[in-house]
């Protein structure tokens, strides 16, 4: 079995002997020649240098004259130094991001059957070798000997006082602050591609589930992705009075299917079985509503799935601890995520999440649920949707608008600058906007991919059946639109494209849940009110509540990995069935008065996306909090620029330039206690 630590340090990592006076030497040697006041700079400088420096970058004579030559001494060189690498580095990101995204065409678009040489080129990353190169080549070294790394604590003790081009130059070092192997990008990369391509192809059709009687409960062709369009359907089943909940709890027992992996593996993606959830029983089956061939009788057994899902799961980890020795300040992924790509501790994220599920509100909000749906709360009521204003438009209703309004995803396209003036957003700008963003049709839910270069143009990926856009997929393509609009202001309108971006992607993920949230009133089915309004917080604080159960899994699933790097698929499996149930006993089970149920293990960002799961209820707070902020302006457009405009700087920072305070669970709680006053509480 692999470990996680399968890959280690060679003895090329190891400083050479001669280094310690080397860097004596060049101190001394560059603080006579440009002056004590740049005494700290070289310090640093050369000691960082020396730090990442091996055995083959050259001996004791190539390191010092490298010091000698390529230590910017006074403020103009340093300059044209910081200028020509922010410049040139946009250039290579743009067009490698441009060469991936064209490599992974036929896995991410609907664009015919996936070949095996597709997903080669989908799982190849031209950019794995750059940093390697630049040590290489030295053009790494060079940064590093004139802009300083610095650690988590230093950028929050720091980072308010520092102006604009200091924040642009920690982030220029930070590109530079591991030394990975290329082959151990490389694999993270595939691991990546592999995982996201399993799930992109989890599908479940929906006339084919049939309970205990043989009825079918759900409309012909309707083909369900794992789990976003599980958990929609969810959702959407609210409103149907007549077969709602039957649906619902059968979704729920397919989802266990799939955590537990008791799923047959012949139902997935295939129309050609009928399969009962309850029971676990398989057959031929009985309706025709897709092309697909029927399968031999010979061929249908309701044999589980192998454990698929947490050997996928299991080989992320793999890739992603391939990292760790080469990551001295970070030696996990989870340290990694945490203080690198989210720059907020572990602590402190399991402390927001923890205000949220222990909160008093959880027990009023969940028996104000309780009494509008007249029944008992059960498990899949996590995903409550009665909350949302314009609720009573049924399923059919929403679809049958959004199909009309966008039968094609160039349909969509061309709305685009309307939509963006719906949100408030002057003409001008939200033509800028629809003018940097390109619709493409998604194989899977749809997602955003934005560009990284100015030249180049963001891509919103989104899936129109044929016979047009069904409202969820309009809901999700709405929110990857967020995520567009943000890279657009982010990239084109930063004043340094070292700091394109913002903090982590929670934050991309909240200023998309906002736009997300004005869907109904897009499609002109909602006017604001005093009471919306509230129904719109409770919304918002059920499914913080609900979203942060999940992040807790994916989280104690990476830690029990890292503990048990030895373990076996199925050894996985039987393990985050027991942290889900955990986690769910403790936070869920008092107010749903059920134990032991799995659902919060049902995430596939669980599998592809390496401990994303955390990013969402962050978002969902900020997402809040910057809502919040809006209103005060009058207008979501101004502000959304504004805000994007501040780019990839610490989170608190961000949030206090955004709306005057740093990033919490705070304004959430008081909100939802407003709103249950104003809905009449419980």
């Amino acid at each position: 079995m692999q470990s996680a630590s399968a890959s280690s340090p060679s003895s090329a990592a190891v400083s050479p002997p001669w280094m310690k006076d080397s860097v004596t030497k060049m101190e001394r040697e560059l603080t006579a020649k440009y002056g004590p006041a740049q005494q700290p700079r070289i310090n640093k400088g050369v000691q960082q240098v020396a730090e990442f420096w091996r055995a083959g970058d050259g001996d004791a004579a190539a390191f010092e004259e490298f010091v000698r030559n390529n230590f910017a001494g006074d403020q103009a060189t340093l300059d044209t130094l910081f200028n020509r690498y922010e410049y040139l580095l946009e250039q290579l990101d743009g067009h490698m991001h441009e060469i991936n995204r064209e490599f992974r065409t036929q896995l991410d678009l609907d664009r015919g059957p996936v070949l095996p040489y597709d997903e080669l080129f989908g799982g190849y990353d031209p950019s794995a070798h750059v940093n390697d190169d630049f040590f290489q080549n030295k053009l790494a070294f060079i940064v590093l000997l004139n802009f300083p790394l610095t650690t988590l604590d230093e950028r929050l003790q720091n980072g308010p006082s520092w102006t604009r081009r200091q924040w642009a130059e920690v982030r220029l070092a930070e590109r530079f602050s591991k030394r990975i192997p290329a082959d151990v990008n490389l694999a993270i990369f595939q691991a990546e591609a592999e995982s996201g391509q399993y799930i992109s192809e989890y599908n479940i059709w929906m006339h084919h589930l049939v309970d205990d009687k043989g009825q079918r409960l759900f409309p012909a062709k309707m083909r369900l992705l794992s789990h976003w369009n599980l958990r929609d359907e969810i959702k959407s089943d609210y409103t149907d009075t007549k077969n709602g909940l039957a649906k619902q709890r059968m979704i729920q027992q397919v989802m266990e299917r799939i955590v537990t992996q008791t799923i047959p593996a012949v139902v997935i993606n295939d129309p050609a079985v009928d399969w009962n959830p309850f029971s676990n029983e398989v057959r031929p089956a009985a309706e025709s509503d897709s092309d697909t061939a029927p399968l031999a009788k010979e061929k249908i057994s309701n044999t589980r799935e192998p454990d698929t899902r947490y050997a996928m799961l299991q080989k992320t980890f793999y890739a992603a601890a391939k990292a760790d020795p080469y990551s001295p300040t970070a030696p996990t992924m989870i340290l990694r995520r945490f203080n690198e790509d989210r720059e907020i501790p572990e602590a402190q994220v399991k402390a927001m999440l923890e205000q949220v599920l222990t909160s008093p509100l959880v027990p009023q909000v969940a028996k104000l649920i309780q009494s509008r749906l007249g029944r008992p709360l059960e498990p899949f009521d996590i995903w409550y949707n009665g909350f949302r204003p314009g609720n009573q438009y049924t399923e059919e209703q929403l679809d049958a608008i959004v199909a009309k309004r966008y039968p094609t995803p160039e349909a969509y396209q061309k709305d685009i600058p309307n939509i963006l003036v719906k949100l408030g957003f002057p003409p001008d700008r939200a033509q800028y906007v629809a003018d940097h963003i390109v619709v493409d049709p998604a194989r899977g839910s749809g997602h955003a991919m934005g560009a990284n270069m100015r030249s180049a143009k963001a891509h919103l990926r989104t899936r129109v059946e044929k016979t047009g856009m069904n409202y969820k997929a309009f809901n999700i393509a709405v929110h990857e639109m967020g995520h567009n609009v943000e890279q657009t202001f982010s990239l084109n309108d930063v004043d340094h494209t070292l700091l394109q971006g913002v903090p982590n992607t929670a934050f991309t993920e909240a200023l998309a849940m906002v736009l997300q949230g004005h869907d109904l009133e897009i499609l002109g089915l909602q006017a604001p009110d005093a009471k919306s309004e509230a129904e719109k917080t409770l919304n918002e604080f059920w499914a913080t509540y609900e979203i942060s159960g999940t992040a807790m899994v994916d989280i104690a699933a990476w830690h029990w990995m890292y503990d048990h790097p030895q373990a076996t698929p199925k050894q996985l499996n039987d393990a985050t069935v027991q942290i889900s149930k955990d986690i769910w006993n403790r936070y869920y089970a008092p107010v749903f008065h059920q134990k032991d149920v799995v659902l919060l293990g049902i995430y596939s960002h669980m599998i592809d996306s390496f401990m994303y799961l955390p990013d969402y209820p962050i978002g969902h707070m900020i997402a809040f909090q910057v809502e919040e902020q809006m209103k005060k302006a009058g207008a979501i457009g101004p502000e959304f620029e504004r805000m994007a405009k501040m780019g990839d700087v610490t989170p608190d920072l961000w949030m206090i330039h955004a709306t005057g305070k740093p990033v919490g669970a705070e304004a959430l709680l008081t909100a939802t206690q407003k709103a249950l006053a104003a809905v009449g509480g419980p």
